[in-house]
């Protein structure tokens, strides 16, 4: 298989001989790492693959539907990694980090509400994709939740990117850093939407804890009384 004439830009024309030389398998693992903890280029090669699907050397529907089983079962091996290890080692060394056991009680506590829609958007930003997985299953979201938005995540993602690829054709370099660009911003708003809901629930426990100081005062005052 030959690249296609089109004129790529730097991270995918890395990745071009990668993708001669394997074809579907160098999609599979690159997603499948990608999306299990292992920073790789599992985006760029879902965009170029369908790139290469665009002008006729993969079959695009082959690209979607390996891209979207190696990006589920890559979130699965980090959701077992995270469940079978990852509480034990946040015990163990949560503290340098600054991961009190408070902290790890409100994650759980916002993973219990928002969690399907954490795996399901985390793909779209660069670090929460390779992590979302793992940090699942550390914080003991239920199996079969995390099963269901784990797979329409991961449609979802491949069906977007692989989008971008199979249609922008050659106008791929322009629109691929468009995207990434957009990405980037939409990270940004995630991050600080779920900043925003972590200070709101730290601000909650600290009025019921107040509360609660006010209620045993008034308590204590009237049985002296």
């Amino acid at each position: 298989m030959s690249a296609p004439t089109t004129p790529l830009p730097g991270a995918l024309a890395g990745l071009a001989p990668l993708l001669d030389h394997y074809g579907y398998l160098a999609v599979a693992l690159l997603v499948l790492l990608d999306n299990c903890g292992i920073p790789v280029p599992g985006q760029t090669i879902l965009v170029l693959a369908s790139v290469y699907a665009g002008s006729g050397h993969l079959d695009f529907a082959a690209v979607l539907l390996i891209a979207a089983g190696a990006a589920a079962l890559g979130n699965s091996l980090g959701y077992l990694i995270g469940h079978t290890g990852g509480r034990a080692f946040v015990h163990r060394w949560g503290r340098y980090v600054l991961l009190t056991e408070a902290r790890i009680e409100r994650a759980d506590a916002f993973f219990a509400r928002n969690g399907g829609k954490v795996v399901t958007v985390a793909r779209f930003v660069d670090g929460l994709r390779q992590y979302n997985g793992v940090i699942a299953g550390t914080i003991g979201m239920p199996w079969r939740p995390f099963l269901l938005f784990n797979l329409l995540g991961a449609v979802l993602w491949t069906g977007v990117w692989g989008t971008v690829g199979y249609v922008a054709g050659a106008n791929i370099g322009t629109v691929y850093r468009t995207a990434v660009h957009y990405q980037l911003w939409f990270a940004v708003g995630l991050g600080v939407l779920v900043a925003a809901l972590l200070l709101r629930q730290v601000l909650r426990h600290r009025r019921r804890r107040g509360s609660g100081s006010g209620n045993d005062t008034g308590d204590d005052t009237g049985t002296d009384a």
